[in-house]
């Protein structure tokens, strides 16, 4: 527990192959209806998904290999469990900028179950930021009866050394003195020895079991006094009053009370709160895809006190760089039309006669060129149409060509369809037939990705014609009607009585009559006549029957309320 302060049509099952690489064996089995199905063989002694181990031993002497393998087993297990294992993956924070300590409790207080959890915890919470010298830089300080310092915040620099880095830190026993910890705290935060930097955010967060044997009032107001932004984590059973005294104001977001096993409960938002503290206040990039990117910088200029020269290019190509006039009101612009896995240096120049900025620089690398269409998906089908859909829709995509065909055949149709788009309705074709569907993405550089799809039309159905009834005793009636169009492969038949219950009787295509009982005269019921199919039913002929009392001799008189459904 976690204490914060206090489209979619009926899809016709055609489907596309695509060859994909996998370390297991596939199988194809005949499956219902003579589908093919696949199912997977994991080649060789694995580790479960499900976390478990299974071996087989087999012949004289397998009990002791059985120990042996299975000491081995635990003891590489317990020993990767060591390390800080790696979390889900999350979205990259990039335009942050700052110093980001952690002052963890490494006293005898926490026990090792305890400590690594906190590990754990760190990395989660770090990974998706950006590291550098123009990023954040992070370190940890630990609280022991001598307080030290793991490492510089300038040491570790990228996500792979920053997590073998936390994974590799070992819990110092001792004391709890916090307060000698936070001394060294404000020390190391404003030291450029140990890789602090000037003029960027600062911020502390002090993971605890909530105890502390020294005091920590003094050093912690001179830390916050100096602008140093405090965040606490506490996983005991600390004091709230205290604490909340020691945190940054408000208490809400920057004081967490957690058991050491509901951690990730805060997580996103304790990152969330840190990304406010350290946002910087620079030129960066927003919206980042294969082919653009936002450029957003600080309001510098007015549209009256100047303008910004923008320059912007691939590195390494001074030739192919290219200059922008931005007024000076403005204050974000989207580069288009670049090239896919790219980096690209851009600088923002003010130009300004009122007051002097220095450029501002930053590199952007555009995502890896993205493929469409990876799907095709046909719905809606109908006897003489169905709708293609495909994903997914790109920027760099200009135009999109859906040539389909029957099959067999070599005939075949080509529509036209703007890159915005994702989905088209195709018209005018042959009921019960199947079609190729191919379609193709033109991008704007030339390049062509097609993807096809099997697509299969409807049979198209008929009702059937001149429903009548005749008099067939005192509580019977025949029911007749005339064929209906099309390879009809049977009759539906319901008949809802007025009083009593409803009847459905199903006759072959061969049978055009039926006799219905149960309506005696002075009753009505409402009798449907429906053509089955093979792909689906038709549509019914309906018509209420109305018996008259036996005052009126032999004859009664129906009402044909005809009715397509």
């Amino acid at each position: 527990m976690a204490l914060k302060g206090v489209g979619g049509g009926r899809k016709i099952p055609c489907r596309s192959q695509s060859s994909q690489p996998s370390a297991a064996r596939t199988e194809l089995q005949d499956g219902p209806g003579g589908c093919r199905t696949r199912t997977m063989t994991e080649l060789g002694l694995c580790w479960a998904p499900s976390g478990g181990f299974k071996a087989l031993w087999a012949g004289p002497g397998s009990a002791m290999l059985a120990k042996v393998v299975f000491s081995l087993f635990l003891w590489l297990h317990f020993a990767a469990g060591q390390d800080t294992p790696e979390p889900a993956p999350q979205p990259s924070t990039s335009n942050t900028e700052g110093d980001l300590l952690f002052l963890l409790d490494s006293s005898a207080s926490v026990s090792r179950y305890e400590f690594s959890k906190v590990k754990e915890f760190m990395w989660d919470l770090l990974h998706p930021f950006t590291f550098g010298p123009r990023d954040v830089q992070t370190s940890i300080i630990h609280i022991s009866t001598t307080p030290s310092m793991e490492f510089p915040f300038d040491r570790h620099l990228s996500r792979d050394s920053l997590r073998k880095a936390i994974g590799g830190t070992r819990q110092r026993m001792g004391d709890t003195n916090t307060g000698k910890a936070l001394s060294l705290a404000k020390e190391k935060l404003f030291s450029s020895e140990a890789g602090a930097r000037p003029d960027v955010p600062k911020v502390l967060l002090w993971v605890t079991d909530g105890f502390s044997t020294d005091d920590i009032s003094e050093p912690m107001q001179l830390l916050k006094d100096m602008g140093v932004t405090v965040f606490i984590v506490s996983t005991g059973r600390g004091n709230f009053l205290q604490l909340s005294a020691a945190a940054s104001p408000p208490s809400d977001t920057h004081l967490h009370f957690v058991d050491v096993d509901d951690l990730p409960i805060i997580t996103q938002q304790l990152r969330d709160a840190i990304r406010d503290v350290i946002q910087a206040n620079r030129l960066h990039a927003t919206d980042v895809t294969s082919s653009s990117f936002r450029l957003v910088w600080p309001q510098l200029l007015s549209q009256d006190s100047g303008f910004y020269s923008l320059e912007y290019g691939p590195g390494g190509d001074p030739a192919a760089r290219s200059t922008l006039q931005v007024p000076g009101a403005q204050s974000s612009l989207v580069l288009s039309q670049l090239a896919p896995g790219t980096t690209y240096e851009v600088a923002l120049i003010p130009e300004s006669n009122v007051h002097y900025f220095p450029p501002q620089r930053t590199r952007v690398t555009t995502l890896p060129e993205e493929i469409s269409p990876v799907q095709v998906l046909i719905s809606d089908s109908g006897p003489r149409s169905f709708q293609v859909s495909w994903a997914p829709v790109l920027d760099s995509v200009a135009s999109y060509q859906v040539l389909y065909g029957p099959l067999p055949g070599n005939s075949a149709k080509l529509l036209q369809v703007d890159g915005s788009h994702n989905s088209t309705l195709v018209q005018h074709l042959a009921p019960n037939t199947t079609y190729l569907v191919t379609v193709t993405a033109i991008y704007r550089s030339g390049k062509e990705k097609s993807l096809s799809a099997k697509a299969c039309t409807l049979e198209e159905g008929s009702r059937v014609r001149h429903l009548r009834f005749e008099d067939a005793g005192p509580s019977s009636v025949r029911a007749s009607w005339d064929s209906a169009a099309g390879a009809v492969r049977g009759y539906r038949v319901r008949c809802r009585r007025q009083s009593g219950a409803s009847s459905v009787l199903s006759v072959s295509p061969q049978v055009h009559s039926v006799l219905l009982s149960d309506l005696p005269r002075g009753s009505r019921g409402r009798v449907c006549v429906q053509p089955l199919y093979r792909s689906q039913p038709g549509p019914r002929l309906c018509r209420t029957v109305r018996r008259h009392p036996a005052t009126e001799a032999h004859g009664y008189r129906h009402r044909e309320q005809d009715r397509l459904q």
